[in-house]
């Protein structure tokens, strides 16, 4: 791994990648980014596996330094606790192709992702029916074609990563502990080459 920021984890190996890719773990990592601090236990039920079996995942997550032990105050000393060590992911697929190896395995952990995307907005979507009207009205799903020369498309991203560090440090503003109306949103987007 490559320290770009301290909020930022950037995988650079395709060992790290290997790991990150199954989809058990990637969904345990993002559960302790939004969540917080957990046990194998705790995490366990929400991921419908045995404690055993989380451990064993969160072991390999924190082989990559992606979680890491937390201090947590409990009565349970056989409790172990765990925390994301950033709060995000990220890699430069443009640097890995010179890497046979690294570039599958980049495209593996894209596929798991791409996959717990569409599955959590599958989730989405059976849950519509059972959502406020007006969380509906506002949520957006669209896509558009756009032709754009490489500049446009960079320039693009910024704005895309400007828009969202944006909306990050509104939603930073709100207490999970109050009622002050702000829910989990997920946001997704994706802007590519057309092969």
């Amino acid at each position: 791994m490559t320290p770009v920021d301290p909020s930022r984890t950037t995988l650079s190996s395709a060992t790290s990648m290997r790991v990150l890719a199954h989809p058990t773990r990637l969904r345990l990592l993002g559960l302790l980014r939004e969540r917080g601090p957990q046990t194998a236990a705790q995490l366990g039920d929400v991921v419908d596996e045995a404690p055993g079996t989380v451990s064993y995942h969160l072991a390999k997550l924190a082989s990559i330094d992606l979680i890491e032990p937390a201090d947590v105050a409990s009565t349970d000393r056989r409790e172990r606790w765990w925390r994301a060590t950033t709060a995000l992911t990220s890699w430069e697929p443009a640097e890995l192709l010179d890497d046979p190896d690294t570039l599958m395995a980049s495209s593996g952990l894209q596929k798991s992702i791409a996959q717990a995307y569409a599955a959590r907005f599958t989730e989405y979507i059976d849950a519509t029916p059972t959502l406020p009207r007006e969380w509906v009205a506002a949520g957006a799903s669209s896509d558009r074609s756009l032709r754009l020369t490489v500049d446009e498309l960079t320039a693009m991203r910024a704005e895309l990563e400007a828009l969202t560090e944006r909306w990050l440090q509104a939603s930073a503003t709100h207490d999970p502990a109050t009622s002050d109306g702000a829910e989990p949103v997920v946001l997704v987007y994706q802007a590519y080459r057309r092969p």
